[in-house]
């Protein structure tokens, strides 16, 4: 059996009979007028953050959701985009989609502005979504893609990239860990089913984004998510996993690398009223600027220019 029979296996199990708290999930549900959860799809909320940020859903936008889990994030989705067809969620296990049609089915009758038929069940996987190049303005994973092993991982990245209309987002909630799994617990496919094993570091992580072609990455979110004892996974020590919310564009490569926000600033503190550093950067005189972190690096090198660290959250509005 291959760590994805494993998984495909651990997930029919728990489409079920859920099972509550399985990622230890630490953010707050999503809260919206009129927005009812059903319990089962509350309980079978199998993520590590979330990817409904409702300042990347403007326009009802047509997306296309990785691994449905209970369809939490679907009937999420669909408060934003409430049409027929505008939700597509695909999932290659069956017990799994069947759950989440039940789950959607309950949400109808409990919210009068969702229809079920407002969510597309496919059978599908991430390594061969069932959807035509450039048709979807928004792609979605929570707590999926880091099951993966890095060679499986970059072809989930490229169906993502693939499926994205240009300028389009693929938003994601990961594990990541904050030194490298080491082999013994990324060889346990139970463990890797459970989101504990998989894990890149965040270098990696973006690594792969950047290499998949994404030109522009922004951290939404990063936070502690689960601690590996260093007695129960024996270990030389205990090993922390975060979990990372990040928004990526499909935008081109600027000739001298990504742009990744992380939170940021640059604060122009000279004798002048501003600061132009002639290549698109504009700064006020005390005033702190959104910049990614490859004009920090460069901002940083002038004397009259204060860079501030990584919050670790971005919303927008910044250098690029």
């Amino acid at each position: 059996m291959t760590y994805l029979d494993a998984t495909a296996q651990f997930y029919a199990d728990v489409a079920t009979t859920p099972e509550v708290g399985l990622c230890c999930v630490q953010s707050s549900p999503l809260i919206m007028p009129g927005l009812v959860i059903p319990d089962r799809m509350q309980a079978m909320n199998y993520g590590c953050g979330t990817t409904v940020h409702p300042a990347e859903l403007a326009g009802e936008p047509a997306i296309a959701y990785v691994g449905v889990g209970g369809g939490l994030e679907a009937l999420q989705f669909s408060y934003f985009s409430r049409r027929r067809g505008a939700v597509v969620a695909i999932d290659p296990v069956d017990e799994m989609r069947q759950a989440a049609a039940e789950n959607l089915a309950e949400a109808a009758t409990l919210n009068d502005w969702f229809e079920a038929d407002f969510v597309t069940l496919l059978a599908g996987d991430a390594f061969a979504l069932p959807l035509p190049d450039a048709s979807v303005d928004v792609v979605a994973q929570n707590c999926l893609f880091n099951i993966f092993e890095p060679a499986d991982l970059m072809r989930a990245l490229g169906e993502a990239y693939r499926v994205l209309k240009p300028g389009g987002r693929l938003i994601m909630s990961d594990p990541i860990a904050t030194r490298p799994i080491p082999l013994h617990l990324q060889q346990d496919d139970r463990l890797r089913a459970l989101c504990l094993s998989g894990a890149l570091t965040y270098d990696d992580y973006m690594q792969h984004l950047i290499g998949t072609g994404f030109g522009q990455i922004e951290v939404r979110a990063r936070r502690p998510y689960r601690l590996l004892d260093a007695a129960q996974y024996n270990l030389d020590q205990h090993l922390l996993l975060e979990s990372l919310d990040t928004v990526s564009f499909k935008i081109a490569i600027a000739p001298d690398g990504a742009c990744i926000f992380t939170g940021k600033t640059a604060v122009y503190a000279g004798a002048g009223a501003s600061f132009d550093d002639k290549a698109g950067h504009y700064l006020l005189k005390g005033v702190p600027t959104a910049v990614c972190d490859k004009t920090a690096k460069h901002l940083g090198t002038h004397p009259d220019v204060l860079v501030t660290g990584s919050t670790w959250h971005y919303d927008g509005g910044g250098c690029c």
